[in-house]
């Protein structure tokens, strides 16, 4: 009796969000979740393992990139501006912008909030003078800031490429979203991968070690955690696919024999082959960026590169709207 409480106390304290977006998904066809709830504490320690892998080229090419450019962002970005985070993560990449910029504040944003609040005591370790403020959210959405930083600049940063987990119509809400944040004005540093070669691309998402695969397979044991559910974990494998006409990577899970299960006594059945879709990492050309940029309400005015056009970083502006020529 004990334990079934116990874990009916603990699904009932799951994100309903969470919930919804599990059963929701398994009921699709084809089947869907969206991929930021990867991000339990596992699956946000795995990400951090994932970025050190030979084969995941973005963490170190966008790292070396960052380090390259921080003698001239400073001339970009004005005086005391607050630097909001979206997506903090372990904000390993923050002190590259930190240093090149000198901020009156740092806002950190993350929905795992043991991982934000790590980060954030590491950050303010490091800088003792700065105002630290963790804010514990899903930044996908529209975010009232603290008032403490109404009056500062700022200067949004979000690295990593994450926007390229996004299909476009949500990538550009979510970027409206970030203008409606930081207001106008304000300045966007943002991270986007490049198109490339397909075979380069499945390996950095289908790593030799297995990393990646254990990273798409948590969320099947977070959903029997949070959720009751009875998913046999070991029915399922991870599979990586170069999705050429939507210049994606597609992360799916796939059903190696015939399943059955519960979710929060939901029963459900997935045929063997069948899949469930966890993430998409679409690429982006020079052009394409630059114009899901402006759909989203931004306007581009530096962008770098890496000597071999991997990856690049695009500062922009939240620029007064325009409605004519």
């Amino acid at each position: 009796m004990l334990k079934q409480e116990m874990e009916d106390g603990q699904a009932s304290l799951a994100d309903p969000q969470f919930r919804a977006d599990v059963l929701n998904g398994l009921a699709l066809r084809p089947r869907a979740m969206p991929a930021r709830w990867f991000y339990d504490r596992r699956g946000s320690d795995l990400f951090e393992e994932i970025t050190r892998l030979p084969e995941y080229y973005p963490t170190r090419t966008e790292t070396a990139l960052l380090q390259r450019i921080a003698p001239e962002l400073a001339g970009h970005i004005p005086a005391g501006a607050a630097v909001v985070e979206f997506g903090s993560g372990s904000s390993t990449k923050t002190p590259l912008v930190l240093d090149a910029v000198q901020p009156s504040a740092y806002v950190p944003i993350d929905i795992s909030g043991d991982m934000l609040r790590e980060s954030s005591r590491i950050v303010s370790d490091r800088y003792p003078g700065l105002l630290v403020l963790p804010f514990e959210a899903d930044f996908t959405r529209l975010v009232d800031l603290p008032r403490t930083i109404a009056n500062a600049p700022k200067l949004g940063f979000f690295p990593g490429s994450t926007i390229g987990n996004l299909i476009p119509r949500a990538a550009v809400d979510l970027l409206r979203a970030m203008r409606g944040s930081l207001g106008e004005g304000a300045r966007l540093l943002i991270g986007m991968d490049r198109i490339k070669d397909e075979a380069v691309l499945v390996r950095a998402y289908d790593d030799a070690a297995g990393v990646t695969a254990a990273f798409n397979c948590n969320l099947l044991a977070r959903i029997n955690r949070e959720l009751d559910g009875t998913i046999p974990l070991d029915a399922f494998r991870h599979r990586a696919i170069w999705n050429d006409d939507r210049a994606r990577i597609e992360m799916h899970l796939e059903a190696t024999r015939d399943v059955s299960f519960e979710v929060e006594g939901r029963p459900f059945s997935i045929p063997a082959g069948e899949t469930i879709h966890t993430e998409n990492s679409h690429k982006y050309g020079p052009r394409d960026a630059r114009i899901l940029l402006r759909a989203g309400g931004w306007t581009p005015l530096t962008e770098w590169t890496d000597p071999d056009g991997l990856f690049a970083v695009i500062l922009a502006e939240a620029q007064p709207e325009r409605f004519a020529p």
